[in-house]
């Protein structure tokens, strides 16, 4: 099963770092990239929308001048896109990347033909996270090169299926690219997520916990400090369901055990939420892996270590088979 051309012979490992609200700056992607994996960011991340074209020069900048330097190859890097009503950026942003040969565009809610072609016409390939196969039907009509899996578990706004039955499906009718997200944060399961029938592991949660994430240092600690049994599952904070640290809720004065329900029709991505409590500013999220997470560390020092643990995982594999 292929990876998109500007990802081979560029990664270390099989990895796309997720877009993260707030948290994804260039500083966080950059160093992602030159640790060998895909880093990516919201373009509405970039407040006001002009911060955009900046970010964009100076992300491909440095990793210029860092390829120079080195010798090395840094992983491409991506833009995540909201296509939903609220966000009435969206075609700017398409354009202003486009313009900057941005090599992957990752598109979330929607994938509108629109921007498909315009991605495609600047060179660029589409990855659109889907929950389930009639959403991954729709992507592949709209003409993306690729999907993401957001299976259960997975941080933020995630899917309710198992990564074991999603992903399977899939395969029946899809031989494009698939990144697989869900509780991943160990290199065994980057591995796994390959043994699956994935292409790439896709992972967040892991990456907020680092020197270069822009959250706030309670929110790493409480990442270290937490489990799966933290995590609760819930639409009231922007109307789709998502996962978020238990303690968080609750230090927001909700009880995380006690949610109500959103409305749907109230789903809006460009206010942070349907409560006085903004999710992510208050409310954080987080996936189900994050007990796995014991420090807060340099993304390349993240890196190295899931590396060693998915060269180990396939190095233990084989011995079995022998």
């Amino acid at each position: 099963m292929p990876i998109p051309a500007a990802m081979q012979g560029r990664l270390s490992i099989p990895v796309i770092g997720s877009p993260l609200f707030i948290i994804s700056t260039p500083d966080l992607v950059i160093a992602q990239c030159k640790a060998g994996i895909v880093g990516s960011f919201p373009a509405l991340n970039a407040r006001p929308k002009e911060l955009l074209e900046e970010w964009l020069k100076r992300i491909i900048g440095e990793l210029g001048e860092w390829e120079a330097k080195t010798g090395g190859k840094a992983a491409p890097f991506a833009v995540n896109q909201i296509a939903h009503q609220s966000n009435d950026r969206l075609m700017h942003d398409v354009e202003m990347t486009a313009k900057y040969k941005v090599p992957i565009t990752i598109t979330s809610l929607r994938a509108p033909r629109a921007v498909v072609d315009t991605v495609h016409s600047s060179g660029g390939v589409v990855l659109h996270d889907v929950i389930n196969i009639r959403h991954a039907q729709k992507a592949v009509e709209e003409g993306v090169d690729g999907l993401i899996l957001v299976c259960a578990g997975a941080g933020g706004h995630a899917g309710t299926l198992s990564p074991f039955a999603l992903l399977p499906e899939v395969r029946q009718w899809y031989k494009g690219t698939i990144a697989l997200s869900g509780s991943i944060a160990h290199g065994r399961s980057i591995f796994a997520a390959e043994a699956l029938g994935a292409d790439l592991a896709y992972i967040g949660t892991r990456f907020i916990a680092s020197l270069e994430g822009n959250a706030d240092p309670a929110y790493k600690k409480m990442l270290v400090e937490s489990a799966a049994k933290d995590i609760v599952y819930s639409n009231l904070f922007t109307g789709v369901h998502g996962n978020y640290l238990g303690p968080s809720i609750a230090n927001a004065g909700l009880d995380p055990g006690n949610l109500p329900q959103s409305d749907k029709s109230a789903m809006n991505f460009g206010s942070g939420g349907n409560t006085d409590k903004k999710v992510w500013r208050d409310i954080w999220g987080a996936g189900q892996g994050v007990g796995q997470i014991d420090a807060v560390l340099p993304v390349a020092e993240i890196v190295a270590r899931l590396k060693a643990e998915y060269e180990a995982a396939r190095k233990e594999f084989r011995a079995r088979e022998g």
